[in-house]
């Protein structure tokens, strides 16, 4: 029995209906319109094997209007997915259902990564588009030759970081990336005309793609337009003039199927005018096994593929085998480790972005899967290094990237090459500008991905460019993300034993917050452990009977040494606690917590930003010290003074406290 294009289409369309309207809750709209172009790009090009979701030379399928969430997950179930089962289908939206509202990454499931906020699909697409164009430079063509395809709504290309990524991906000619554009004309308030009048056409081609206009609605179509796309020079953008709701006689093509169930009486209409006379959920038997075959032959092109790979040179498969080893702890510790002790004898004072620089300078050539970047603040980022080799349309053989100033579109495309294989990504701009990239990095925490995030000019510390610049409440913000681990080093030591953490922590993003200006050593032995890994450690104690915890992080714990001289001169007792990471420190046991702080002592908490996240650490009776408003513009040490954040001040308060205590 021959099986046309629009009963695979329907599978979809019902499945995605049945379950939103079991669920009582979801966005059957997309799906509808969606499904023959999806259809298409199942049937005939999407090169992907269920049996193994993880195989490096899949084409890439991104949902990037994760609202039609029900597309993807019908496509999974009906190609046989093992993580897809109907009764996953049917438990949509659900308490612990891997098929949830928006697609929701799960590694080796089929869902690529994490869609919903509008725009970061299409940009984690570009880092996608970008990793399988330095994995092909590596292992040439016949080894990595696939493609990305992401379906994109008009509410993706409204949002600001759409044109971020796009900008970029055009830039850089990436050739193998495809977007469909489903252009129903609809959002949720209506017709797409009460706000957007752009020119698409204009538009992409501005940036430096190719632009196609199609019927989603017709398979030959359709087909021509990916085939045209996959042949081009430049990214492709395939816009599908589609019908949301299509097949509802009384809501397509209207806002109303956008975001909520159709309703049962709609439902048996569309089923009588779609010719589908099947019970809800219930797929016939040929059209399943027609889906499951279309799955089926990646099967062979997996086999084709490890073919070609068994047949490259010696040093093409060596080269292959070693992308797939997990970070050498041991040897990387050894390095670190070496570093420093070597510091420890110069006891240099720097900046501690100029410490990252020098790690990154000695990481480069272990890690060659490691690739940085800045948004346009390389030199003050110094996230550039001698070993840094620029990557451009030209030549992908390289480990850095000139994003621009496109913070947003940054983070994202570094969740993008995250989620590709076995890549670390990071890049840099200003902590202020972290507030431009929160969405992205809020999202690499909810996929546990293994992104590094630099942040430099840390504080009211980068002086004159003045409060604009100067972050306050930026670091509150970050530790309020769960699953990202910020630190804030004091010195070169802390700076090698943060990013050591940072590369070691496989399940999740990390924020290294650095400053400006420069930094004293502050380490007082070479220690072979990696002190930071526990979040917080005694720096320095005048005696063990004292009654006083300095605990600061970064740029203050030099501040609270000095503090801690002038009690001394006092005769009057106290420790030092450097706290780099908040997040590690609070997973320690109370034991270890209780030693490191003492909170029988007067705890005085150093940190020039917000106090707010360390309410947690302090008494009715202890000392937050910080800044709760904005900055100045004036030479740094100025404004720590005009703040009160120098030692005489936090020392005469600290009396004042003392003589009420």
């Amino acid at each position: 029995m021959k099986i046309k294009l629009n009963e695979l289409s329907n599978a979809i369309r019902f499945l995605s209906i049945d379950a939103v309207q079991k669920a009582n809750s979801g966005h059957p709209g997309m799906p509808m319109g969606m499904s023959d172009v999806a259809t298409v790009l199942f049937k005939y090009h999407l090169r992907f094997n269920p049996k193994n979701p993880s195989w490096i030379n899949r084409d890439r399928f991104i949902l990037s209007a994760g609202h039609g969430s029900m597309l993807l997950y019908s496509l999974l179930y009906l190609t046989g997915y093992e993580n897809f089962k109907l009764e996953d289908i049917k438990s949509f939206r659900q308490l612990n259902s891997i098929c949830a509202g928006h697609p929701e990454y799960v590694a080796n499931s089929g869902i690529e990564t994490t869609t919903g906020p509008l725009g970061q699909g299409l940009a984690n697409s570009v880092g996608l588009a970008i990793a399988e164009e330095i994995y092909k430079k590596k292992f040439g063509s016949k080894i990595i030759n696939h493609n990305t395809y992401v379906i994109a709504s008009d509410g993706d290309l409204m949002e600001g970081i759409s044109h971020e990524a796009l900008s970029l991906a055009g830039h850089l000619k990436l050739k193998n990336l495809i977007v469909f554009f489903d252009n129903n004309k609809i959002s949720i308030d209506g017709s797409t005309s009460l706000s957007v009048s752009d020119n698409y056409k204009k538009r992409f081609e501005a940036y430096g793609w190719d632009y196609f206009e199609i019927n989603g609605h017709n398979e030959k179509q359709i087909n021509t337009a990916i085939n045209k796309a996959k042949k081009t020079k430049k990214p492709s953008l395939i816009s599908c003039k589609t019908i949301i709701g299509f097949g509802s006689p009384n809501k397509a093509g209207k806002a109303s199927s956008h975001g909520a169930p159709l309703g049962e009486d709609e439902i048996k209409l569309i089923r009588k005018k779609l010719k589908w006379p099947y019970e809800p959920f219930k797929i016939p038997q040929e059209i399943l096994n027609h889906w499951r075959k279309i799955g089926e032959k990646g099967i062979e092109l997996e086999k084709e593929w490890l073919n070609s790979l068994n047949n490259s040179s010696v040093k093409i498969k060596e080269k292959f085998n070693s992308i797939n080893n997990k970070i050498f702890r041991d040897k990387l510790n050894d390095l670190i480790v070496k570093e420093k002790e070597k510091f420890f004898h110069t006891k240099p004072s720097l900046a501690t972005r100029q410490c990252s620089m020098k790690v990154i300078e000695t990481i480069s050539d272990f890690l060659p899967n490691l690739i940085g970047g800045s948004a346009d603040l390389s030199g003050s980022n110094n996230t550039k290094t001698t070993k840094t080799k620029i990557i451009n349309f030209k030549n992908f053989d390289g480990n850095y990237i000139h994003y621009g100033v496109r913070e947003h579109g940054m983070a994202a495309i570094m969740n993008g090459l995250a989620l590709y294989h076995n890549l670390i990504p990071f890049g840099g701009t200003f902590l202020i500008f972290s507030d431009y990239c929160k969405p992205s990095i809020r999202l690499s925490a909810l996929m546990g991905l293994r992104v590094i995030y630099i942040f430099s000019h840390d504080s009211i510390g980068l002086g004159e460019d003045g409060p604009t610049h100067q972050p306050i409440e930026q670091l509150s913000g970050l530790r309020a993300i769960p699953n990202l681990n910020v630190f804030r080093p004091a010195d070169i030591n802390e700076t090698l034993e943060c990013w050591e953490a940072s590369l070691n922590n496989e399940i999740g993003p990390s924020a290294l917050i650095l400053s400006r200006q420069k930094l004293n050593y502050i380490s007082n032995l070479p220690n072979k452990e990696n002190r930071c890994l526990k979040g917080a450690y005694e720096i320095k104690i005048t005696s063990h009977d004292n009654k006083i915890t300095l605990v600061a992080s970064g740029s203050e714990v030099d501040l609270a040494l000095s503090v801690q001289n002038q009690l001394l001169s006092l005769n009057i007792n106290s420790k030092v606690v450097s706290m780099p990471c908040q997040e590690l420190f609070d997973k320690q046991n109370d034991d270890y917590k209780n030693k490191i702080l003492e909170p029988e002592n007067l705890i005085v908490s150093l940190e020039a930003g917000s106090i707010s996240c360390w309410h947690k650490y302090l008494k009715k009776n202890d000392i937050g010290l910080g800044i709760d408003k904005f900055g100045k513009s004036a030479p740094y040490k100025e404004i720590f003074d005009d703040m009160d954040l120098t030692s005489e001040k936090i020392v005469t308060l600290i009396q004042e406290k003392l003589r009420k205590y």
